[in-house]
């Protein structure tokens, strides 16, 4: 019997929960919420625990990192004995990756093709910065709509801007106001990268993710990061983020 009432209740196509609307936003208002949010947040440290590429080997492991507004960031991934495997460092001008486990150096100017060195995600220093932290880089000229999806909670922003297309969902339930998902498309129809956070939680004043999921089609890569401890708008000393590479190393692929 309980069998035949759970096949009636499934066949019956009962909707789910829907979530009450919250007070009516035009997309400025979104919009500068969203930068109001970006422009709290200045510098952070954290270890985490990330599925990410060391040269051509898909590794999981801890890796830590630190950032500043600026272009400025640093990640260290360490082996189980917290020794370094690999460091990458940008300056706002320029980076330093030296791969230990290969022996080798690559250096270049400050720009998506840092982060990628190493996590095989292109994104602009600052932007992987500020999406790590569940805010959202937004182009000056976006315009656009705000929808509500009273089926998860969520208020759906969709912008215009000349760099392309972007889909940002807003988790409104519990009063919070939780970044849980945004993509870029650029002006030719293509992603250009897409993240996926949950988890969030209250931290020095923030709400900020605990896992979060980094992609960039382009390059088929997809970054898993599961934010193990976070420190938001700490000091960081700018000597941090210099890194001079060994004499003789070779050139990494």
């Amino acid at each position: 019997m309980r069998l035949v009432a759970l096949a009636a209740v499934l066949a019956c196509g009962c909707p789910g929960p829907t979530y009450n609307k919250p007070p009516e936003q035009s997309v400025q208002e979104v919009i500068a919420r969203l930068g109001k949010a970006r422009d709290a947040i200045h510098s952070f440290k954290t270890v985490s625990l990330m599925d990410y590429w060391l040269g051509d080997q898909r590794v999981k492991g801890t890796v830590a990192v630190i950032g500043e507004t600026g272009a400025k960031v640093r990640f260290q991934a360490l082996d189980p004995a917290n020794n370094t495997l690999a460091d990458m460092a940008c300056d706002g001008t320029n980076f330093v990756y030296l791969d230990y486990k290969n022996n080798c150096v690559r250096t270049g100017p400050c720009n998506k093709s840092s982060i990628s060195s190493l996590l095989h995600v292109e994104l602009e220093p600052e932007d992987f910065m500020h999406l790590a932290l569940g805010t959202v880089p937004i182009p000056a000229d976006a315009t656009g709509t705000v929808t509500w999806d009273a089926s998860k909670g969520y208020q759906r922003v969709a912008l215009k801007s000349g760099a392309g297309t972007q889909k940002i969902a807003i988790d409104t339930r519990d009063n919070h106001w939780d970044v849980v998902e945004t993509e870029m498309t650029g002006p030719d129809g293509n992603v250009m990268w897409s993240v996926e956070h949950t988890d969030f939680h209250d931290k020095d004043g923030q709400r900020i993710p605990g896992k979060s999921r980094f992609k960039t089609p382009k390059d088929k890569a997809d970054l898993l990061v599961d934010w193990k401890s976070q420190d938001v708008n700490p000091q960081i000393d700018a000597s941090k983020f210099a890194l001079t590479p060994p004499a003789g190393l070779g050139a990494c692929r």
